[in-house]
């Protein structure tokens, strides 16, 4: 809260300064045309050059004027501010409008060899004039004034400049905080909106390997029951449950459809999940549905790791998923392989006996079988087989450190 009102503050400040900052520094150097250090041309030369009070009042409003009209036009030009104020110096010993242009050079000096040059030239504009006047022995001055002279070098151009270069390097270092934190704001929105869509992947993948999968299963049982039923009552009943089910799996694909996004870096895990223990329970439900599958485990068993036995889950469900949709009842072989670096799934089955009503799909069932399998620096193998039925096949690799811990 603190933190947001003082940024508020900040902001109010700097409006005000982007609206009046400059008119009011204009009106400040205006005023100091009037105000020179000690009252008199620092050339001591007002008998010579004819400087009347008149004269001189003359000058200091064409010295307020151009001063000015050159701090207005600061922010297309800085020169003409920089060379009024040392021309006021040396007309009228003018020392604001010399001061500002010493700060607003140092502030603006794009290489630090021009800001060299500039306190060098403004202080020989400075000093050389006292200095000039004591050397020939100009009435009215003593060598005390050369010191006083150099003090108005330090006063109204070194210290002036030392400003101008404080402050260009405070607003570089707030320049570059603001935009390390504008970039780790960006970052942080990035990795958050990274979070987001491996989420909405990894609930895309669930819903379409659980829900759709037993939604599925329920409408071919609704199928069955309405082709068997003994009456119209139940045969209506499981037409009903039929429809709805393939409305749901219609929406479903929706739903998956806009959870559905690039990018997904990997599935955490959030609980227990299915693995090959259960995969006997999986291929009896479809079974229940009409299909007949046969499996047939090769190898010796061994202990695998859950990420992978998770995923050859998963395989065997899509592809029987696969089968429900597009295959009926069709005969289906999963061959569950153990080998000694890895363990290889197969899911094959022949062609429909006959038609097959189609059943909607998400359209990434495959798609996210693939990926799941090279995130496991696996391979997978989907294609059509010679007498049209259809065969998916993965091979996980165990992981160097895997095999080490099993020897």
């Amino acid at each position: 809260m603190a933190q947001r009102m003082e940024k508020a503050l900040r902001q109010r400040l700097r409006r005000i300064l982007d609206r009046w900052g400059s008119k009011t520094l204009a009106a400040v150097v205006a005023v100091g045309a009037f105000i020179p250090i000690d009252g008199r041309p620092i050339l001591y030369v007002q008998a010579e050059l004819g400087v009347t009070p008149m004269l001189g009042l003359v000058l200091s409003v064409v010295m307020a004027v151009g001063s000015s009209t050159a701090v207005l036009l600061l922010s297309r030009m800085r020169w003409p501010l920089i060379t009024i104020g040392l021309a006021g110096w040396m007309l009228l010993s003018v020392w604001v409008t010399l001061g500002v242009g010493s700060y607003v050079a140092a502030r603006s000096a794009r290489r630090q060899l021009y800001l060299v040059w500039y306190i060098v030239g403004a202080s020989t504009v400075v000093i050389l004039p006292t200095t000039t006047g004591v050397a020939i022995g100009m009435p009215g001055l003593a060598r005390e004034d050369m010191l006083s002279s150099l003090g108005g070098a330090v006063l109204f151009v070194w210290l002036p400049a030392v400003l101008g270069l404080w402050s260009r390097a405070r607003h570089d270092v707030i320049e570059g905080l603001e935009e390390r934190a504008a970039h780790l704001e960006r970052e942080q929105t990035a990795r958050a909106e990274q979070a987001r869509t491996q989420e909405r992947a990894r609930i895309a993948r669930d819903m379409h390997d659980v829900v759709a999968h037993r939604v599925s299963l329920m409408v071919l049982h609704a199928g069955a029951l309405e082709v068997n039923a003994k009456d119209e009552e139940t045969a209506a009943a499981a037409e009903l449950i039929r429809t709805t089910g393939r409305e749901a799996l219609t929406q479903l694909r929706d739903v998956i459809g806009v959870l559905k996004s690039a990018g997904d870096d990997g599935e955490p895990s959030l609980g227990p999940q299915p693995t090959l223990v259960d995969l006997e329970r999986l291929l009896d439900q479809s079974r229940a549905a009409g299909i007949s599958v046969d499996r047939r485990d090769e190898g010796t068993p061994q202990r695998l790791p859950t990420l992978l036995e998770h995923a050859a889950y998963r395989v065997v469900q899509e592809a029987l998923t696969n089968v429900h949709k597009h295959a009926g009842t069709a005969h289906t072989d999963v061959a569950v392989i153990y080998l000694a670096s890895g363990l290889e799934i197969t899911v094959s089955n022949t062609a429909p006996s006959g038609p097959v009503e189609s059943l909607p799909g998400s359209g990434m069932g495959l798609v996210g079988l693939r990926e799941r399998v090279e995130l496991l620096d696996g391979e997978f193998v989907a294609k059509m087989c010679p007498g049209g039925g259809f065969t998916v096949s993965a091979r996980f690799p165990l992981s160097p450190r895997a095999l080490e811990e099993r020897a």
